[in-house]
């Protein structure tokens, strides 16, 4: 097992590792930006260091920074968490290549499924379905472009090969549109990610966003965890998850889960993954793969039992993973609302000093969050402050759960999105399950 792990992020997810971490009687090494002094993970570790100012790019984006800092701490892994390096390939392989031991895929692995393109080649060579488009770049002087919308049927969305997150799409409907759409997503790609690199994909109308978890270690043993439904969204952010996914039945998911253990191994995949797929008609169609922890983990851990954190920490000491496939069992259901620092109905974030906070209780209720009374929620970082997790034996007394449990607890001092995850959870259509990924927007009047 790894002796000394560095903890490269904030918030919830570094407190989430440390409290792994600190099972498996592992040290751990909190580092933090001169904003996130007050991180509850940071009083807790056994060792901490300042890496920089307040902005990412000079603290947790700067890789010389959390390297030195797993170097004058003496520590053998970093843990990345989610956002910020975690899908960073160079980051991964100047770890790997200073010595330390990254606590996720290897570095290849992160570059091939981090540029689209050349992940969807993969998964297509694996066997896994993918959305039918350009299968390669697309510019505004490709005669190509237009006769494969034409093919493929508008609408058709534009994406960067290099994206994530919502960012570098562009949804068009019409031929007298293709061009000008491809010339300013690869202007928004360039800027955002510094590729500007373009695709093309049919745009489904009413898709669901169903997501696989994976774990494989590097012996050769892969298992699936499952599928998680994130479809309530908001301008492609999740709001709410839930697993197992409404309407997917057993044979469903097995067939699914078996097709992403042979990607896996088809691509020499190692730690916690997940695959990503629109849902429709009884269609899946992969999108892309996240190689890293998801921020809706607990929903999976919650219907299986399987602590991923830990394993993810297992799978990186070299050991075998602690489960076969015959092992995992879904029981009962779990929901997830992501808590975030903001107005409910505008959205704008909103920092500051939580002045009063009680969490919630009872039967099957989970928080995962750092904030506690006094904390000041900085301005300078994504407003997740935390995430309520209600698991029960079925999805009706799940929302049960949920409700209570949204009903108890307290934030005061600064808006939060409670209000508005209040209203969803009295929605018919999301009570009755199998909402698409467009439902939020349309309810909220923002398309």
């Amino acid at each position: 097992m790894l002796e000394k792990v560095v903890i490269a992020n904030r918030g919830e997810i570094a407190l989430r590792i440390l409290r792994a971490c600190r099972e498996l009687g592992i040290r751990t090494v909190a580092i933090y930006s001169e904003a996130d002094r007050e991180q509850k993970h940071v009083f807790l570790a056994d060792e901490s260091v300042c890496i920089g100012p307040a902005a990412s790019a000079d603290s947790y984006l700067n890789i010389p920074a959390v390297i030195s800092a797993a170097e004058v701490t003496d520590a053998v892994g970093i843990h990345p968490g989610y956002g910020f390096l975690s899908e960073n390939a160079d980051f991964a392989e100047r770890v790997e290549q200073s010595g330390f031991t990254f606590i996720g895929p290897r570095s290849e692995t992160i570059r091939l499924m981090g540029d689209k393109l050349s992940a969807i080649k993969a998964m297509q060579e694996a066997g896994i379905p993918c959305v039918p488009g350009s299968d390669g770049p697309v510019t505004i002087d490709n005669e190509d472009a237009a006769r494969i919308a034409r093919d493929i049927g508008y609408p058709v969305v534009i994406k960067a090969a290099g994206g994530g997150g919502g960012r570098g799409m562009r949804v068009v409907h019409s031929e007298a549109a293709l061009k000008k759409a491809i010339s300013l997503t690869q202007v928004e790609a360039a800027n955002a990610f510094s590729n500007d690199v373009v695709y093309m994909e049919k745009y489904l109308q009413q898709p669901r966003h169903i997501e696989v978890q994976v774990l494989a270690d590097e012996h050769g043993n892969v298992i699936y965890l499952g599928e998680r439904d994130c479809s309530m969204q908001r301008r492609h952010q999740k709001i709410i998850e839930e697993a197992p996914a409404p309407g997917i039945d057993k044979s469903t998911r097995r067939a699914i889960g078996e097709r992403c253990v042979e990607a896996c191994l088809a691509i020499g995949y190692r730690s916690a993954g997940t695959f990503e797929f629109l849902y429709e008609d009884g269609n899946f169609y992969f999108i892309e793969m996240n190689t890293r922890i998801q921020v809706e983990h607990p929903v999976t851990e919650m219907v299986t039992g399987v602590d991923i954190v830990k394993e993810q920490l297992h799978i990186a000491s070299g050991e075998k993973l602690g489960y076969r496939q015959q092992d995992i069992q879904i029981r009962g259901h779990a929901i997830e609302c992501r808590i975030n620092a903001e107005d409910p109905e505008k959205f704008i974030p909103s920092p500051g000093v939580i002045q009063h906070y009680h969490p919630p209780g009872g039967p099957g209720i989970r928080v995962d969050t750092h904030v506690y009374q006094g904390y000041k929620v900085p301005a300078y970082y994504d407003s997740l402050i935390g995430k309520l997790i209600a698991h029960a034996e079925t999805r009706d007394l799940a929302l049960a759960r949920m409700s209570i449990a949204l009903s108890e607890i307290i934030i005061e001092g600064i808006n939060t999105n409670i209000p508005l995850h209040q209203r969803l959870l009295d929605d018919a259509a999301f009570r009755a399950g199998g909402t698409d990924i467009h439902y939020l927007e349309n309810k909220l009047g923002l398309k």
